[in-house]
């Protein structure tokens, strides 16, 4: 489903997810980067739109799929019939989110998941020392900026990638 319609799925949990993105911010510079992505980059990721995770990372992967036409963003919930979790275990478990980065002939290219390492950093840093954080407490800015960056170097990856594959050149003529 694309954004919208997965929102509207569960309208309580999609208004979290609403609000999130409201705090994800692109600097000029990442928008500069993602307008020049020439590529269709097809980007499926698996979700629960119930899940801490995902609410923080899915409206990542959305403002940044938003700055270009050329990504492709939709989202599948983890529990869906289609969904194709049970190929994309993590550490033998079913962990969202799951993002599966494909060519525009939908061939599989990349997949990210379940956390961002600037993410695991920060959960080491406050799981690894004597306290744990508080259950749901936000982000500290530096955390959330990282890990839009570490999305966004992966989206990038992906789009060079492709910008470089000899099987799309050749398909393109470039």
């Amino acid at each position: 489903m694309p954004w919208s319609d997965y929102l509207a799925s569960d309208l309580d949990r999609g208004q979290t997810w609403a609000n999130t993105l409201d705090g994800i911010t692109l600097t000029p510079e990442q928008h500069t980067l993602i307008s020049g992505f020439t590529r269709r980059i097809r980007i499926l990721m698996v979700s629960g739109i119930w899940c801490g995770d995902c609410v923080r990372q899915g409206p990542i992967a959305h403002a940044i799929a938003s700055a270009n036409d050329c990504l492709d963003l939709c989202f599948i919930d983890r529990d869906h019939p289609a969904s194709p979790i049970r190929h994309l275990h993590i550490n033998e478990g079913a962990r969202v989110p799951v993002t599966v980065f494909m060519a525009e002939d939908f061939e599989p290219v990349s997949v990210l998941g379940d956390r961002t390492l600037n993410y695991y950093r920060h959960m080491a840093r406050e799981q690894l020392g004597a306290s744990c954080p508080v259950p749901g407490a936000g982000l500290p800015e530096d955390v959330q900026q990282a890990v839009v960056q570490d999305w966004l170097d992966e989206v990038e990856r992906v789009h060079l990638l492709l910008r470089l594959s000899g099987r799309l050149r050749q398909v393109h003529g470039d």
